[in-house]
């Protein structure tokens, strides 16, 4: 396909960058990371493997999203480009005041690009792959952890460009901030994962999931029930069409029905081995390798055997 001349990154935080400016630099010729911050903060993002930033100083009593216009005024002097963001709700939220104040085409949930430049990414709510070509000058899109490789961290250095401030013409009004448990965790970058779903009757019932994770080196993830339903992990650690897409060697899905909205998260994982009661689960569907039972009297059972 051909490049575009102009990419931007947009991250409300740095972490995201390591993914998604190798992304951007595949679909542009020229790439650059746009963060809200400070220049101390700068760091952080040159880290993240940006060579150029575009730098937004934080103003008191602003959020994320009253940077818009002023990232929008950098968008179209620039002119043809392709603008990414991560697929969480502040990206799309993002995405799409961008997409209004550009008359912009908006993709959500990109899973890739084509040969022929069209993004591929998830419909009916991950029940199908829909394919869309962008006739705007700009074209913005979310994507979910792990679409693209991530850069190794660096140390390095860059440009910083300050972008001048555009004042939004309705700001949002900050009621209060409240702290947010976070994983410090990319579970995209995770070889080995023990994932877990609904079968779990109570959040202390994790335990055991824990523990075999522990025993194989795996990190923890789980479907989006546990995660945004029950609440029992950080949404960090949800595998899925909104959640991260995981490429692991080893998949290890725990009382997890199998449904395709899941599923599509860990279709690019060598190997996937589900535990379930229910022989007919969709689960073992997509498995390479599968045990009917119990995950009570499994789980306790598969980790003292790997232990020893």
């Amino acid at each position: 396909m051909n490049k575009a001349p102009n990419a931007f990154v947009i991250c409300a935080k740095p972490a995201r960058f390591a993914d998604l400016i190798p992304g951007a630099a595949s679909l542009a010729d020229t790439v650059c990371a746009v963060f809200v911050g400070s220049a101390a903060e700068a760091g952080d993002v040159f880290a993240q493997g940006a060579g150029r930033l575009c730098l937004l100083p934080a103003k008191s009593g602003y959020i994320f999203e009253d940077y818009a216009p002023s990232m929008a005024a950098a968008i179209k002097a620039a002119g043809k480009s392709v603008v990414l963001l991560p697929n969480d709700r502040r990206g799309k939220a993002m995405a799409a005041k961008l997409g209004a104040l550009l008359k912009a085409a908006v993709v959500n949930d990109v899973m890739g690009v084509e040969e022929d430049g069209s993004l591929a990414h998830m419909v009916y709510g991950g029940l199908a792959v829909g394919r869309r070509q962008s006739l705007s000058d700009v074209t913005i899109m979310t994507v979910g952890g792990g679409v693209f490789e991530p850069a190794a961290a660096t140390g390095g250095q860059g440009e910083t460009v300050e972008l001048g401030f555009v004042e939004p013409a309705a700001r949002i009004t900050l009621v209060e901030v409240k702290p947010k448990a976070c994983a410090r965790v990319d579970i995209a970058k995770a070889r080995r994962i023990v994932s877990v779903g609904r079968g779990f009757a109570r959040q202390e019932d994790l335990s055991l999931a824990k523990s075999l994770a522990s025993a194989i080196d795996a990190e923890l993830a789980c479907s989006r029930p546990i995660a945004e339903g029950e609440l029992w992990m950080e949404r960090e650690r949800y595998v899925g069409v909104s959640g991260a897409m995981v490429k692991a060697d080893m998949y290890l899905a725990v009382g997890i029905s199998g449904q395709i909205q899941h599923m599509v998260g860990a279709r690019d994982c060598k190997t996937i081995v589900a535990i379930n009661k229910d022989k007919n689960a969709a689960i073992f569907k997509f498995a390479d390798y599968g045990i009917v039972g119990d995950l009570y009297k499994v789980l306790p059972a598969l980790t003292k055997a790997l232990k020893n």
